[in-house]
């Protein structure tokens, strides 16, 4: 039993966003387990799922939880980046049913997978009418888990099933396209180990990962010394988790097709990725939506959270939370608490308070505490930043050019970075940034990739937020673009025209963050690759037919190229918060709610 009261196993992660809950159910019940249970779609394909409930004659309500990730681990305990269905041992004992399904063509369930496609959604439909219609069931079913699990919940939403009440899609992304490329750079490293991954593991069955060494690694990982541990497994942990299962044997079918199709046959949005985008579809969500992520899953999930609450506009109950660094370790029990009040007030009608206040509670780091606001991004003022020819990062422009060259051939530097004066006064950041960006390159495609850094007196950096551009699919929708949020259609590429200045938008993935007074602001490439960043400013690009060098010349122009941080305006979320003030500099337009930076 999970909980945080004494006696029971304990959580890891942050459970609330800062907020004290009331009339939440308690553990009170024993657990039935009914595995490898048989779900009989439309089409007549059967899926497999596991079946958690509690120990009483009553009905009780379910929570759904179905992705392609083995639902045989999803109590293993292990910090691997696909146990994310949620913590079974919390939910079941205040009465809840748990419910893990494998998707088509994964664990023993039928058919063939086809990544987050129309057929998929029609699966999830069935899903949700099936749970309901169990005899332990009370008709009321919610959905629950991160990742590919929260991105089956807004699929399952988007096709109102009548029994679906509530879902708490943490983590979200709404778009494939978007989680497999950085505005059409394809994150090849990922995409590789992720599928290969699901691949390894669709095809493993009970004998390898429920029963031989796997009990005895059960017990092991559920020692409470070693469960403490990974209280702090982040996106580095997954990454090399997926490492090692990748590295076995996988079938070729499916597996290869959607890899080729990622990787090669599909290089811009067209109608394959457009089966497998929601966002023209969450205007059809009627039923209460929990978005979230957290400020460091920046190359993942975190622009996905945006895109969800933008697409649900018109849902009447959306809330959306924004946790701070390590708010989402694995194996995922973070925010069960919050979970809690949410589908205790919707599906067993509680009075848990989980609806007052803002809809919108985000951690602002650096001042380290808990902001409110009725929108996001919250009312700000813009800021404009020009880089400078000096290396400055100033609202002043400092005019002129500067190049560098992507490898040691030239006698150029092969990186450039721009750097803030120490600044006078805390600046607070909430809200989405860009990079406006004049350049010249000798090459016919480049990419962009922008790492904004906080740096401190003694010149250690943190990380805060990244943005990304494929030159070739620089175009953008101006009607549809607003103040640090261009829009980006990449669905034409266009070849870069060689030694002539080009001007750029790249968008940079939305923050918050209170820079100190005596800290710098600096805008760099990232310095070693990441599991979805190449080592540099700008790199080639193979996968097009053009051949393009990475000797380039960035030169401020008459438009200042700029980032966009904002002076946030958005209410503290408890007593003693301070404000962030703006250095001297041009005065910034007012932006309304919608469109603020």
């Amino acid at each position: 039993m999970a909980g945080l009261e004494p006696g029971q196993r304990r959580l890891n992660g942050p459970q609330t966003t800062g907020r004290t809950y009331r009339n939440l159910s308690q553990a009170v019940y024993g657990v039935r387990r009914e595995d490898d249970t048989a779900v009989t779609l439309r089409d007549g394909t059967v899926l497999r799922a596991d079946v958690f409930r509690p120990d009483t004659r009553s009905p009780v309500p379910a929570l759904l939880a179905a992705s392609p990730y083995p639902r045989q681990l999803q109590d293993l305990g292990a910090p691997v980046g696909v146990i994310e269905a949620g913590a079974g041992d919390f939910w079941v004992p205040r009465g809840y049913a748990h419910v893990i399904a494998n998707l088509r063509g994964t664990n023993g369930s039928g058919g063939s997978w086809g990544f987050f496609d129309g057929q998929e959604r029609r699966d999830l439909d069935d899903l949700v009418e099936r749970t309901a219609a169990q005899p332990w069931c009370d008709g009321n079913v919610g959905m629950i888990g991160i990742s590919y699990y929260a991105m089956a919940q807004l699929a399952a939403a988007t096709q109102r099933p009548p029994h679906l009440k509530a879902v708490f899609p943490y983590d979200v992304s709404v778009s494939a396209w978007e989680a497999a490329n950085h505005n059409g750079l394809l994150n090849e490293r990922f995409a590789t180990l992720w599928l290969r991954t699901v691949a390894v593991l669709a095809a493993r069955g009970d004998r390898l990962l429920r029963r031989g060494p796997s009990r005895l690694v059960r017990r092991i990982l559920a020692a409470p010394s070693v469960h403490r541990r990974f209280a702090d497994a982040g996106g580095a942990d997954m990454v090399r988790g997926l490492q090692l299962i990748s590295r076995a044997p996988h079938t070729a079918h499916p597996w290869d097709d959607l890899l080729r199709a990622v990787r090669t046959e599909h290089p811009t949005r067209d109608p394959w990725w457009d089966e497998r985008d929601l966002r023209p579809l969450l205007g059809a969500v009627d039923v209460p939506v929990y978005i979230g992520s957290e400020w460091t899953n920046v190359v993942l999930h975190l622009p996905g959270a945006f895109e969800a609450w933008d697409g649900l506009r018109s849902t009447p109950h959306v809330r959306m939370a924004l946790l701070g660094a390590g708010g989402m370790p694995w194996p995922w029990e973070s925010m069960h608490v919050e979970a809690l009040a949410w589908f205790d007030h919707w599906l067993r009608g509680r009075d848990t308070g989980t609806l007052e206040g803002p809809p919108v509670r985000y951690w602002l780091a650096g001042a380290d505490e808990w902001r409110t606001s009725a929108t996001w991004p919250p009312p700000a003022e813009y800021a404009a930043y020009a880089l400078g020819a000096d290396g400055s990062l100033d609202p002043h422009e400092t005019p002129g050019a500067r190049q560098y060259a992507g490898d040691n051939r030239h006698a150029l530097p092969v990186r450039l970075s721009w750097s803030t004066a120490p600044l006078e006064a805390d600046l607070d950041m909430v809200g989405h940034l860009e990079l406006r960006l004049t350049a010249a390159t000798t090459g016919t495609d480049i990419g962009w990739i922008a790492l904004l850094q906080d740096v401190a007196p003694d010149g250690s950096a943190t990380e805060v937020t990244q943005g990304w551009l494929r030159g070739a699919l620089r175009e953008v929708d101006e009607e549809a673009s607003r103040p640090g949020r261009p829009v980006l259609p990449q669905r034409h590429p266009a070849p870069v025209p060689p030694g002539e200045t080009v001007d750029y938008r790249v968008p940079l993935v939305a923050n918050a963050r209170r820079f100190r007074r005596g800290h710098r602001i600096r805008l760099t490439p990232p310095t070693t690759p990441g599991p979805t960043s190449p080592p540099c400013w700008a790199s080639p690009m193979p996968s097009w037919a053009w051949s393009p060098s990475t000797r380039c010349t960035p030169r401020p122009a008459c438009s200042s190229p700029y980032c966009r941080p904002a002076r946030s305006r958005g209410g503290a979320a408890g007593p003693g918060a301070t404000r962030g003030h703006r250095p001297g500099g041009p005065r910034p337009a007012r932006a309304d709610r919608r469109s603020t930076p």
